[in-house]
């Protein structure tokens, strides 16, 4: 239950009862109440520079730099492709947007090829196929992907595949 109560400058507010227990059978009975947590923290600097992530950056055969955020529901990871690095074809049941900061490449998204400079922006349907290359032979590329993963991973069905790996 909740009432209005009015503050010593007149302000209306909410007070909240002690909030009742739900169970199964009172799923019609439940209402959003959002609540601020403070997350652990909001920023991390110089992201580059903590270092690649080793295992994923290995698995994957290019740097890839986490962005160490509290987020429940996206992520950022920053990922260079080396000059004519080409990417395994891979798939994942989290979309992704890659923003390219810098370089030429093309992704191909079920054996559709889209050409990417800087500046553009690409999205990669969820559980699709796809593989990037960077097109220069002297220069690397480098891209910032947000992704729905953490929101699929805490729901547990996010899912990862490697071609001819985890077939």
């Amino acid at each position: 239950m909740s009432k209005v109560e009015k503050t010593t400058a007149g302000v209306q507010k909410t007070v909240h009862a002690e909030q009742k227990q739900f169970s199964s059978k009172d799923f019609h009975q439940t209402f959003s109440r959002p609540v601020y947590i403070k997350p652990s923290h909001v920023i991390h600097k110089n992201v580059e520079k903590a270092g690649v992530h080793d295992q994923f950056s290995t698995e994957r055969k290019h740097p890839v730099f986490f962005v160490d955020l509290p987020s429940k529901n996206v992520s950022m990871t920053i990922g260079g492709l080396l000059p004519g690095q080409l990417t395994n074809r891979h798939r994942h049941t989290y979309e992704t947007v890659l923003y390219v900061v810098e370089g030429k490449g093309w992704t191909e998204v079920e054996n559709e090829r889209v050409e990417w400079e800087a500046g553009d922006a690409v999205y990669i349907p969820s559980w699709a196929w796809h593989r990037h290359q960077n097109l220069s032979d002297s220069e690397p590329a480098k891209y910032i992907a947000c992704e729905n993963a953490p929101q699929l991973q805490n729901l547990g069905v996010a899912l990862r595949e490697e071609e001819g790996r985890d077939l």
